[in-house]
């Protein structure tokens, strides 16, 4: 399962990456006499209602996805992680402040947050990203305040106070390295669980917009003419299914390797 995993992840990247090297069309392509042809040597994974190969556009469409995914992680893990350091480090009232703010994020809707930032920002995947990336810092946050509160007191921190270290070389050289493996498992792990929310969005219209490629704004293009033509939905939503499967995978591994 682990080896699938890894190598799955490795043709998504290669996708998203090259995509040209897995397939010679482009995701635009019309055909209206092509239109929602089945899978066939012609078309692998069939065609949508405008003619357009579905497997070109599930390649295509990996660049975004990922996109969305891995941008919202990286920006709730640097938020996140602001945050975290400036709760345990800031003094009893500031953590107090940032702790109550984490706390009102995590008890709203997840879903329902990122629907409400989106509608006032628009749609597109730099608003998707920021939406995801709002709602999911702060578990970054209470991570890192956790792991910072006890590493502080350790005696390697003390001697480096006495030494007269000022607090950003302890936090870079003290601090962040030692919080940085639990941080690379929770985000690994998040990355699979951002990709689902961004498709999600996507689906309900408020990711990249047409004829964009995209996973999920494809899952809900095909769910019209399912009935007739499954594949228009099926294969990008297990695109989907396989990548975060794969995701979770590699973060459950290595989080064990960790531990």
């Amino acid at each position: 399962m682990r080896i699938f995993a890894v190598a799955f992840l490795a043709l998504v990247t290669l996708a998203a990456l090259a995509p040209g090297l897995l397939t010679g069309g482009t995701p635009d392509a019309a055909d209206a006499l092509a239109a929602l042809q089945g899978p066939s040597a012609d078309h692998l994974l069939g065609t949508d209602a405008n003619g357009r190969d579905v497997f070109t556009r599930i390649v295509y469409g990996a660049a975004p996805s990922l996109l969305a995914g891995l941008g919202a992680t990286a920006l709730a893990v640097v938020v996140g992680t602001a945050l975290g350091l400036l709760a345990a480090l800031g003094g009893r009232v500031v953590d107090e402040i940032v702790m109550r703010l984490v706390e009102i994020v995590l008890s709203l809707p997840t879903l329902l947050l990122a629907l409400l930032v989106i509608t006032v920002t628009g749609p597109g995947t730099v608003n998707v990203i920021f939406a995801i990336a709002l709602y999911t810092a702060p578990s970054y946050a209470r991570l890192v305040r956790a792991q910072t509160m006890v590493i502080r007191n350790a005696g390697f921190v003390e001697a480096a106070v006495s030494l007269g270290l000022g607090r950003g070389r302890i936090v870079t050289r003290h601090v962040l390295p030692n919080a940085f493996e639990p941080l690379v498992v929770l985000a690994t792990i998040e990355v699979g669980t951002a990709l689902v929310a961004a498709a999600s969005l996507s689906y309900l219209g408020l990711g990249p917009q047409p004829p964009a490629p995209e996973w999920g704004a494809m899952l809900s293009a095909g769910r019209d003419y399912f009935s007739v033509a499954w594949w228009i939905a099926v294969f990008p939503g297990v695109a989907i299914t396989l990548t975060v499967l794969s995701i979770t995978v590699v973060g459950r591994r290595l989080q064990r390797r960790i531990a």
